[in-house]
């Protein structure tokens, strides 16, 4: 192909994806040449804004390591995380999920713990919180012998992978939900935090006048044979930064309230102000299969 103009240099693109031999492939291939090419074709893109566009993409790259996605954060701050959860459940989009964002922030192999056991691993400063979840199939059947993740930020807005005062695994645990479907567990009342503005995350929200910061949420991970695994958060609905998620993922299904107590608690070390917060999760039938780790 030789080419003669930039209108024949896409038809040729796309001639060539064209003969990819899998079909999804091929699909996708097509549509993101078409859109790429119109893109650049909308935004007359320059040359030196490609350059830079490379090297961005180069630097999320090596930003990327066991600890920290940059690539992940960058998918959630233009909102593609989100968009891509909404359109894949739910109906596919047609109904409301509790369905929502991973995150960077998830590992493999939580510690294994019993029901009402706490998720505090280490000295950690914060309210005391009682969550209690309920899992059922969409028609509230209970589903026994889910296997949940849960993880969370401290009080301060760091996941233990991000702070060596934690102990490893310090607000994580894997709880199987009983003949009733639940599971309950003790932890602290977490903060929104800010996401890592070292990269070109960062530049990207400070150019558009953005803030960083996440609402403060608790997320899920419930496995069970049969159905689709299903990846949570739930969100605060006391947090002021509620309406203004820098990852674009809180939705009106995953607003929670936490009660807010004094006096007599769940656990008879806590006294003065504590929390209970429960939510209930419905699981569609599917495929029950891990997301590939984003940090190690």
């Amino acid at each position: 192909m030789i080419v003669e103009n930039e209108k024949q240099l896409t038809e040729f693109a796309l001639s060539v994806m064209q003969r990819t031999p899998d079909a999804r492939m091929r699909e996708i291939m097509t549509s993101l040449v078409k859109h790429l090419h119109g893109f650049v074709r909308d935004v007359r893109l320059t040359e030196r804004e490609f350059q830079d566009a490379c090297a961005i993409i180069a630097e999320m790259g090596h930003l990327t390591t066991d600890t920290h996605n940059e690539v992940v954060l960058m998918a959630g701050s233009l909102g593609v995380s989100s968009l891509v959860c909404l359109l894949n459940n739910g109906d596919q989009g047609a109904t409301e999920t509790n369905q929502n964002l991973l995150g960077p922030f998830w590992r493999l192999n939580h510690p294994r713990s019993n029901n009402g056991d706490s998720i505090l691993r280490s000295d950690t400063v914060g309210e005391p919180l009682f969550v209690r979840s309920r899992f059922t199939t969409v028609d509230g059947t209970p589903i026994q012998g889910a296997e949940v993740d849960i993880w969370q930020s401290n009080s301060e807005g760091f996941y233990e992978n991000q702070d060596p005062e934690q102990a490893p695994f310090n607000l994580r645990g894997k709880f199987t939900s009983d003949a009733n479907g639940e599971i309950w567990f003790r932890s602290i009342k977490p903060s929104g935090y800010p996401i890592p503005t070292e990269g070109p995350v960062g530049r990207l929200l400070k150019l558009q006048e953005r803030h960083p910061f996440r609402p403060a949420h608790l997320h899920f991970m419930a496995v069970k044979d049969g159905f689709k695994t299903l990846i949570s958060q739930v969100y605060f609905d006391d947090d002021p930064r509620i309406e203004t998620d820098a990852q674009f993922g809180v939705t009106r299904a995953l607003l929670a309230h936490a009660e807010r107590h004094e006096g007599k608690a769940p656990a008879a070390d806590v006294s003065g102000v504590w929390h209970s917060l429960n939510y209930d999760f419905k699981l569609e039938k599917g495929e029950s299969r891990l997301p590939r780790p984003p940090i190690k």
